[in-house]
Protein backbone atom coordinates (compact mmCIF):
# COMPACT_ATOMS: atom_id res chain seq x y z
CA UNK A 1 0.00 0.00 0.00
CA UNK A 2 2.51 2.71 0.92
CA UNK A 3 6.22 2.86 0.39
CA UNK A 4 8.75 2.91 3.17
CA UNK A 5 6.81 0.43 5.77
CA UNK A 6 10.24 -0.33 7.11
CA UNK A 7 11.37 3.04 7.73
CA UNK A 8 10.26 3.27 11.95
CA UNK A 9 9.43 6.86 13.61
CA UNK A 10 12.81 6.14 15.86
CA UNK A 11 14.83 5.67 11.93
CA UNK A 12 13.24 9.25 10.96
CA UNK A 13 14.21 11.01 14.27
CA UNK A 14 17.84 9.57 14.01
CA UNK A 15 20.16 9.22 10.78
CA UNK A 16 16.70 10.09 8.19
CA UNK A 17 17.65 10.14 4.29
CA UNK A 18 17.31 13.46 3.01
CA UNK A 19 14.29 14.27 0.94
CA UNK A 20 16.10 13.66 -2.74
CA UNK A 21 16.98 10.10 -0.85
CA UNK A 22 13.23 9.35 0.28
CA UNK A 23 12.13 10.21 -2.77
CA UNK A 24 14.32 8.24 -5.30
CA UNK A 25 13.72 5.10 -3.24
CA UNK A 26 10.54 5.00 -4.52
CA UNK A 27 11.73 4.04 -7.92
CA UNK A 28 13.85 0.98 -6.31
CA UNK A 29 10.63 -0.77 -4.76
CA UNK A 30 9.18 -3.15 -6.88
CA UNK A 31 5.64 -3.08 -4.91
CA UNK A 32 5.80 0.74 -5.74
CA UNK A 33 2.80 1.72 -3.89
CA UNK A 34 1.76 -1.57 -2.31
CA UNK A 35 3.97 -2.32 0.67
CA UNK A 36 2.37 -1.62 3.66
CA UNK A 37 0.43 2.09 4.32
CA UNK A 38 -0.34 2.45 7.57
CA UNK A 39 1.40 0.28 10.37
CA UNK A 40 -2.06 -2.21 10.19
CA UNK A 41 -3.67 -1.06 13.18
CA UNK A 42 -7.38 -1.38 12.62
CA UNK A 43 -10.61 -1.60 15.01
CA UNK A 44 -13.23 -3.90 14.50
CA UNK A 45 -16.43 -3.79 16.54
CA UNK A 46 -14.20 -1.18 18.73
CA UNK A 47 -11.54 -3.73 19.16
CA UNK A 48 -8.55 -3.16 18.85
CA UNK A 49 -6.27 -5.22 16.11
CA UNK A 50 -6.74 -6.41 12.38
CA UNK A 51 -9.15 -9.62 13.52
CA UNK A 52 -10.35 -11.09 16.58
CA UNK A 53 -8.35 -14.15 17.16
CA UNK A 54 -11.79 -16.29 18.19
CA UNK A 55 -14.43 -16.58 15.66
CA UNK A 56 -15.39 -17.24 12.47
CA UNK A 57 -13.94 -15.46 9.34
CA UNK A 58 -15.33 -12.42 8.53
CA UNK A 59 -16.96 -11.01 5.54
CA UNK A 60 -15.75 -7.20 4.96
CA UNK A 61 -17.75 -5.31 2.52
CA UNK A 62 -17.40 -1.86 0.98
CA UNK A 63 -18.33 0.07 -2.34
CA UNK A 64 -16.92 2.87 -4.59
CA UNK A 65 -19.42 5.25 -7.04
CA UNK A 66 -18.30 4.49 -10.77
CA UNK A 67 -17.91 8.45 -11.04
CA UNK A 68 -15.01 9.92 -12.41
CA UNK A 69 -11.30 8.59 -12.21
CA UNK A 70 -9.89 8.36 -8.47
CA UNK A 71 -8.17 11.00 -7.40
CA UNK A 72 -5.59 10.78 -4.65
CA UNK A 73 -8.14 11.74 -2.00
CA UNK A 74 -10.01 8.69 -2.79
CA UNK A 75 -7.03 6.75 -2.48
CA UNK A 76 -5.51 7.61 0.74
CA UNK A 77 -8.40 8.07 2.00
CA UNK A 78 -10.15 4.62 1.21
CA UNK A 79 -8.47 2.52 -1.88
CA UNK A 80 -5.29 2.04 -0.09
CA UNK A 81 -7.33 0.50 3.27
CA UNK A 82 -8.76 -2.19 0.83
CA UNK A 83 -5.46 -3.10 -0.55
CA UNK A 84 -4.28 -3.70 2.88
CA UNK A 85 -7.69 -5.49 3.66
CA UNK A 86 -7.25 -7.65 0.62
CA UNK A 87 -3.77 -8.37 1.93
CA UNK A 88 -4.64 -8.93 5.80
CA UNK A 89 -7.55 -11.27 4.23
CA UNK A 90 -4.77 -13.64 3.05
CA UNK A 91 -3.51 -14.58 6.31
CA UNK A 92 -6.82 -14.35 8.33
CA UNK A 93 -9.28 -16.50 6.23
CA UNK A 94 -11.58 -13.32 5.76
CA UNK A 95 -13.71 -12.57 2.81
CA UNK A 96 -13.36 -9.53 1.16
CA UNK A 97 -16.08 -7.83 -1.14
CA UNK A 98 -15.43 -4.36 -3.36
CA UNK A 99 -18.25 -3.10 -5.36
CA UNK A 100 -18.34 -0.34 -7.93
CA UNK A 101 -21.93 0.86 -7.15
CA UNK A 102 -23.52 2.28 -10.32
CA UNK A 103 -27.13 2.21 -8.74
CA UNK A 104 -25.78 4.85 -6.15
CA UNK A 105 -24.54 6.63 -8.38
CA UNK A 106 -27.80 7.16 -10.82
CA UNK A 107 -29.57 8.71 -8.06
CA UNK A 108 -27.89 11.81 -9.20
CA UNK A 109 -28.37 12.75 -12.74
CA UNK A 110 -25.10 10.91 -15.09
CA UNK A 111 -24.81 10.68 -18.67
CA UNK A 112 -25.36 7.83 -19.79
CA UNK A 113 -22.48 7.51 -22.34
CA UNK A 114 -19.85 8.70 -20.15
CA UNK A 115 -21.36 6.25 -17.31
CA UNK A 116 -20.89 3.19 -19.23
CA UNK A 117 -17.14 4.70 -20.07
CA UNK A 118 -16.68 5.09 -16.12
CA UNK A 119 -18.05 1.83 -14.96
CA UNK A 120 -15.13 -0.15 -16.90
CA UNK A 121 -12.67 2.89 -15.94
CA UNK A 122 -13.02 2.44 -12.27
CA UNK A 123 -12.93 -1.87 -12.37
CA UNK A 124 -9.50 -1.44 -14.33
CA UNK A 125 -8.50 1.71 -11.62
CA UNK A 126 -9.06 -0.27 -8.93
CA UNK A 127 -7.23 -3.50 -10.38
CA UNK A 128 -4.55 -1.00 -11.35
CA UNK A 129 -4.33 0.04 -7.34
CA UNK A 130 -3.90 -3.42 -6.39
CA UNK A 131 -7.44 -5.22 -5.95
CA UNK A 132 -6.82 -8.77 -7.11
CA UNK A 133 -10.13 -10.78 -8.48
CA UNK A 134 -8.57 -13.91 -6.97
CA UNK A 135 -8.53 -12.75 -3.37
CA UNK A 136 -11.72 -10.40 -3.35
CA UNK A 137 -14.93 -10.28 -4.59
CA UNK A 138 -14.55 -7.47 -7.39
CA UNK A 139 -17.88 -6.67 -8.77
CA UNK A 140 -20.42 -4.18 -10.22
CA UNK A 141 -23.57 -3.74 -7.96
CA UNK A 142 -25.84 -2.82 -10.69
CA UNK A 143 -24.90 -6.70 -12.09
CA UNK A 144 -25.97 -8.26 -8.85
CA UNK A 145 -29.97 -7.57 -8.88
CA UNK A 146 -30.23 -9.36 -5.49
CA UNK A 147 -28.73 -5.45 -4.65
CA UNK A 148 -31.72 -3.52 -5.62
CA UNK A 149 -34.57 -6.38 -4.48
CA UNK A 150 -33.35 -6.64 -0.87
CA UNK A 151 -32.96 -2.69 -0.91
CA UNK A 152 -37.41 -2.88 -1.99
CA UNK A 153 -38.12 -4.90 1.14
CA UNK A 154 -35.92 -2.61 3.23
CA UNK A 155 -37.59 0.25 1.98
CA UNK A 156 -41.26 -1.60 2.79
CA UNK A 157 -40.15 -1.57 6.57
CA UNK A 158 -38.16 2.02 6.77
CA UNK A 159 -39.47 4.96 7.84
CA UNK A 160 -39.62 8.30 6.09
CA UNK A 161 -39.35 10.11 9.52
CA UNK A 162 -36.03 7.84 9.78
CA UNK A 163 -34.77 9.05 6.95
CA UNK A 164 -36.11 12.71 7.15
CA UNK A 165 -32.89 12.56 10.14
CA UNK A 166 -30.08 10.94 7.56
CA UNK A 167 -27.21 13.85 7.51
CA UNK A 168 -26.74 13.55 3.82
CA UNK A 169 -30.48 14.07 2.99
CA UNK A 170 -30.72 17.08 5.00
CA UNK A 171 -27.71 18.85 3.51
CA UNK A 172 -29.03 17.65 0.14
CA UNK A 173 -32.45 19.44 0.95
CA UNK A 174 -30.60 22.73 2.31
CA UNK A 175 -28.62 23.04 -1.10
CA UNK A 176 -32.57 22.61 -2.78
CA UNK A 177 -33.56 25.46 -0.54
CA UNK A 178 -30.87 27.95 -1.11
CA UNK A 179 -28.79 26.67 1.97
CA UNK A 180 -30.33 29.40 4.01
CA UNK A 181 -33.20 29.79 6.57
CA UNK A 182 -34.38 33.14 4.51
CA UNK A 183 -35.29 31.27 1.73
CA UNK A 184 -36.46 28.53 3.37
CA UNK A 185 -39.11 30.72 5.49
CA UNK A 186 -40.06 32.80 1.75
CA UNK A 187 -41.22 29.58 0.65
CA UNK A 188 -38.37 29.00 -2.48
CA UNK A 189 -36.05 26.25 -3.10
CA UNK A 190 -36.48 22.94 -5.60
CA UNK A 191 -36.75 20.49 -2.65
CA UNK A 192 -39.43 19.21 -4.45
CA UNK A 193 -37.03 17.63 -7.61
CA UNK A 194 -35.28 15.68 -5.41
CA UNK A 195 -35.58 11.95 -6.15
CA UNK A 196 -36.90 9.71 -4.14
CA UNK A 197 -34.07 7.12 -4.97
CA UNK A 198 -31.34 9.70 -3.35
CA UNK A 199 -33.98 9.72 -0.79
CA UNK A 200 -33.93 6.15 -0.39
CA UNK A 201 -30.02 5.96 -1.00
CA UNK A 202 -29.36 4.82 2.69
CA UNK A 203 -31.71 2.07 2.56
CA UNK A 204 -29.80 0.99 -0.83
CA UNK A 205 -25.86 1.33 1.18
CA UNK A 206 -27.76 -0.86 4.56
CA UNK A 207 -28.94 -3.93 1.55
CA UNK A 208 -25.78 -3.80 0.17
CA UNK A 209 -24.05 -4.45 3.54
CA UNK A 210 -26.48 -6.79 4.71
CA UNK A 211 -26.74 -9.07 1.57
CA UNK A 212 -23.40 -10.57 1.99
CA UNK A 213 -24.42 -11.57 5.76
CA UNK A 214 -23.06 -14.87 6.47
CA UNK A 215 -25.02 -17.46 9.39
CA UNK A 216 -22.22 -17.31 11.83
CA UNK A 217 -20.94 -13.30 11.74
CA UNK A 218 -22.15 -9.76 10.58
CA UNK A 219 -20.85 -7.94 7.53
CA UNK A 220 -18.06 -5.75 8.69
CA UNK A 221 -17.95 -2.64 7.23
CA UNK A 222 -14.51 -0.18 7.12
CA UNK A 223 -16.24 3.48 7.07
CA UNK A 224 -14.60 7.31 7.57
CA UNK A 225 -16.67 9.83 10.54
CA UNK A 226 -18.55 10.74 7.52
CA UNK A 227 -20.55 7.22 7.02
CA UNK A 228 -20.91 6.39 10.74
CA UNK A 229 -24.51 7.27 10.44
CA UNK A 230 -25.44 5.35 7.49
CA UNK A 231 -23.90 2.48 8.73
CA UNK A 232 -26.61 2.95 12.72
CA UNK A 233 -29.03 3.28 10.15
CA UNK A 234 -28.11 -0.20 8.63
CA UNK A 235 -27.98 -1.61 12.03
CA UNK A 236 -31.22 -0.38 13.03
CA UNK A 237 -32.82 -1.46 9.84
CA UNK A 238 -31.37 -5.37 10.23
CA UNK A 239 -33.13 -4.95 13.89
CA UNK A 240 -36.14 -3.79 12.16
CA UNK A 241 -36.21 -6.67 9.64
CA UNK A 242 -35.35 -9.43 12.51
CA UNK A 243 -38.28 -8.18 14.86
CA UNK A 244 -40.50 -7.99 12.53
CA UNK A 245 -40.20 -11.74 10.78
CA UNK A 246 -39.30 -12.57 14.51
CA UNK A 247 -36.00 -14.44 13.31
CA UNK A 248 -32.66 -13.60 13.77
CA UNK A 249 -31.62 -13.35 10.01
CA UNK A 250 -29.42 -10.30 9.90
CA UNK A 251 -27.07 -9.78 12.47
CA UNK A 252 -26.22 -5.99 13.08
CA UNK A 253 -23.17 -4.80 10.62
CA UNK A 254 -20.14 -3.96 12.56
CA UNK A 255 -17.36 -1.23 11.73
CA UNK A 256 -14.00 -1.12 11.23
CA UNK A 257 -12.37 1.67 11.78
CA UNK A 258 -9.18 2.11 9.38
CA UNK A 259 -6.44 4.26 9.06
CA UNK A 260 -6.86 7.10 6.89
CA UNK A 261 -5.99 10.54 5.20
CA UNK A 262 -7.71 13.05 4.82
CA UNK A 263 -6.61 15.05 1.82
CA UNK A 264 -7.99 18.17 0.98
CA UNK A 265 -8.72 20.30 -2.24
CA UNK A 266 -5.52 21.75 -3.44
CA UNK A 267 -7.07 25.04 -4.29
CA UNK A 268 -9.21 24.95 -1.38
CA UNK A 269 -8.10 23.40 1.69
CA UNK A 270 -10.84 23.81 4.35
CA UNK A 271 -12.77 21.07 2.10
CA UNK A 272 -11.64 17.80 1.23
CA UNK A 273 -10.60 16.67 -2.11
CA UNK A 274 -13.49 15.86 -4.60
CA UNK A 275 -14.09 14.53 -8.12
CA UNK A 276 -16.96 17.37 -8.18
CA UNK A 277 -15.57 20.17 -7.47
CA UNK A 278 -15.93 22.56 -10.75
CA UNK A 279 -11.74 23.75 -10.71
CA UNK A 280 -10.05 20.21 -12.28
CA UNK A 281 -6.28 21.57 -10.45
CA UNK A 282 -8.25 21.37 -7.18
CA UNK A 283 -7.40 17.62 -7.40
CA UNK A 284 -4.75 14.94 -8.74
CA UNK A 285 -6.43 12.02 -10.38
CA UNK A 286 -4.21 9.15 -10.47
CA UNK A 287 -4.25 9.27 -14.20
CA UNK A 288 -2.37 12.34 -14.07
CA UNK A 289 0.75 12.73 -16.46
CA UNK A 290 3.87 14.31 -14.22
CA UNK A 291 3.61 17.69 -15.87
CA UNK A 292 0.09 17.76 -14.67
CA UNK A 293 0.96 17.04 -11.29
CA UNK A 294 3.80 19.29 -10.57
CA UNK A 295 1.21 21.70 -12.59
CA UNK A 296 -1.32 21.63 -10.18
CA UNK A 297 0.80 21.21 -7.34
CA UNK A 298 2.44 24.56 -8.25
CA UNK A 299 -0.84 26.34 -7.84
CA UNK A 300 -2.15 24.34 -5.08
CA UNK A 301 -2.48 27.00 -1.97
CA UNK A 302 -0.01 27.65 0.61
CA UNK A 303 1.11 31.01 2.20
CA UNK A 304 4.00 33.82 2.17
CA UNK A 305 5.73 32.38 5.17
CA UNK A 306 9.02 29.92 3.98
CA UNK A 307 9.39 28.30 7.15
CA UNK A 308 7.52 25.13 7.07
CA UNK A 309 5.08 23.54 9.79
CA UNK A 310 2.84 21.45 10.25
CA UNK A 311 -0.38 22.94 11.66
CA UNK A 312 -3.92 22.44 10.27
CA UNK A 313 -5.81 24.92 11.59
CA UNK A 314 -3.59 27.55 11.11
CA UNK A 315 -1.72 27.18 7.73
CA UNK A 316 -4.10 24.42 6.34
CA UNK A 317 -2.68 24.64 2.25
CA UNK A 318 0.89 24.06 3.65
CA UNK A 319 -0.53 21.39 5.99
CA UNK A 320 -2.29 19.66 3.54
CA UNK A 321 0.88 18.79 1.19
CA UNK A 322 2.77 18.08 4.15
CA UNK A 323 0.27 15.20 4.88
CA UNK A 324 -0.09 14.09 1.08
CA UNK A 325 3.51 13.81 0.90
CA UNK A 326 4.04 12.22 4.46
CA UNK A 327 1.76 9.53 3.13
CA UNK A 328 3.49 8.77 -0.06
CA UNK A 329 6.42 8.71 1.53
CA UNK A 330 5.13 6.42 4.28
CA UNK A 331 6.03 8.88 7.33
CA UNK A 332 4.36 8.97 10.12
CA UNK A 333 4.74 12.61 10.88
CA UNK A 334 4.17 15.68 8.43
CA UNK A 335 5.63 18.00 11.39
CA UNK A 336 8.89 15.50 10.84
CA UNK A 337 9.33 16.36 7.09
CA UNK A 338 8.66 20.12 7.93
CA UNK A 339 11.67 19.88 10.03
CA UNK A 340 13.53 18.13 7.09
CA UNK A 341 12.31 20.60 4.53
CA UNK A 342 13.82 23.71 7.09
CA UNK A 343 16.50 22.25 7.40
CA UNK A 344 17.45 21.92 3.88
CA UNK A 345 15.52 25.31 2.56
CA UNK A 346 13.98 26.50 -0.06
CA UNK A 347 10.48 27.44 1.49
CA UNK A 348 7.25 26.52 -0.27
CA UNK A 349 9.08 26.09 -3.36
CA UNK A 350 10.85 23.20 -2.01
CA UNK A 351 7.94 21.79 0.01
CA UNK A 352 5.87 21.71 -3.39
CA UNK A 353 9.00 19.97 -5.36
CA UNK A 354 8.68 17.14 -2.61
CA UNK A 355 5.04 16.54 -2.79
CA UNK A 356 5.64 16.13 -6.69
CA UNK A 357 7.91 13.75 -6.85
CA UNK A 358 6.10 11.80 -4.18
CA UNK A 359 2.82 11.50 -6.16
CA UNK A 360 5.13 10.95 -9.53
CA UNK A 361 6.89 7.99 -7.93
CA UNK A 362 3.86 6.52 -5.96
CA UNK A 363 1.41 7.07 -9.25
CA UNK A 364 3.78 5.58 -11.88
CA UNK A 365 3.58 1.70 -11.33
CA UNK A 366 -0.04 2.10 -10.71
CA UNK A 367 -0.34 3.80 -14.19
CA UNK A 368 1.80 1.36 -15.70
CA UNK A 369 -0.86 -1.02 -14.58
CA UNK A 370 -3.76 0.82 -15.54
CA UNK A 371 -2.68 1.48 -19.38
CA UNK A 372 -1.91 -2.33 -19.74
CA UNK A 373 -5.38 -3.45 -17.81
CA UNK A 374 -6.88 -1.07 -20.61
CA UNK A 375 -5.30 -2.41 -23.53
CA UNK A 376 -6.75 -5.96 -22.78
CA UNK A 377 -10.88 -5.74 -22.76
CA UNK A 378 -11.56 -9.36 -23.04
CA UNK A 379 -9.57 -9.35 -19.20
CA UNK A 380 -11.68 -7.02 -17.95
CA UNK A 381 -14.79 -8.26 -18.99
CA UNK A 382 -13.71 -12.05 -17.50
CA UNK A 383 -12.88 -10.15 -14.30
CA UNK A 384 -16.72 -8.86 -14.78
CA UNK A 385 -17.99 -11.98 -15.24
CA UNK A 386 -16.75 -14.48 -12.46
CA UNK A 387 -16.71 -11.21 -9.77
CA UNK A 388 -20.67 -11.29 -10.93
CA UNK A 389 -20.98 -15.05 -10.23
CA UNK A 390 -18.93 -15.31 -7.01
CA UNK A 391 -20.90 -12.12 -5.38
CA UNK A 392 -24.42 -13.55 -7.01
CA UNK A 393 -23.28 -17.15 -5.42
CA UNK A 394 -22.83 -15.14 -1.84
CA UNK A 395 -26.16 -13.12 -2.53
CA UNK A 396 -28.04 -16.20 -3.59
CA UNK A 397 -29.02 -17.86 -0.26
CA UNK A 398 -29.62 -14.59 1.95
CA UNK A 399 -31.96 -13.52 -0.57
CA UNK A 400 -33.78 -17.25 -0.08
CA UNK A 401 -34.16 -16.70 3.12
CA UNK A 402 -35.61 -12.89 2.99
CA UNK A 403 -38.12 -14.21 0.32
CA UNK A 404 -39.30 -16.86 2.29
CA UNK A 405 -39.80 -14.66 5.81
CA UNK A 406 -41.67 -12.09 3.76
CA UNK A 407 -43.91 -14.55 2.34
CA UNK A 408 -42.89 -14.33 -1.75
CA UNK A 409 -41.44 -18.07 -1.73
CA UNK A 410 -42.47 -21.37 -0.24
Amino acid sequence: MMVFASTTRSTLRGARPSLRQVVSNCRNRRRGFFSSAVRSTSIASGQAGTKDEAGPPRTIFSGIQPTGTPHLGNYLGALQNWVRLQEEATATGDSVIFSIVGLHAITMPQNPQQLRVERKDMLASLLAIGLDPERSILFHQDQVQEHAELAWYLNCLTSVGRLNRMTTWKSKLATARGSSDAAESAGGGEEGALALGLFAYPVLQAADILLYRTQQRATHVPVGEDQVQHLELSRDIADLFNRTYKQKLFPPPQHIITPTKRVLSLRDPTSKMSKSAPDASSRILITDSPDVVRSKIKKAVTDGETQMSYDPEKRPGVSNLLGIASALMGRDDPALLAEDLNKEGGGGGALKNAVSDAIIEALRPIQERLQRIQNEPAYLAEVERKGREKARERAGPTMEKVRRLVGLSD
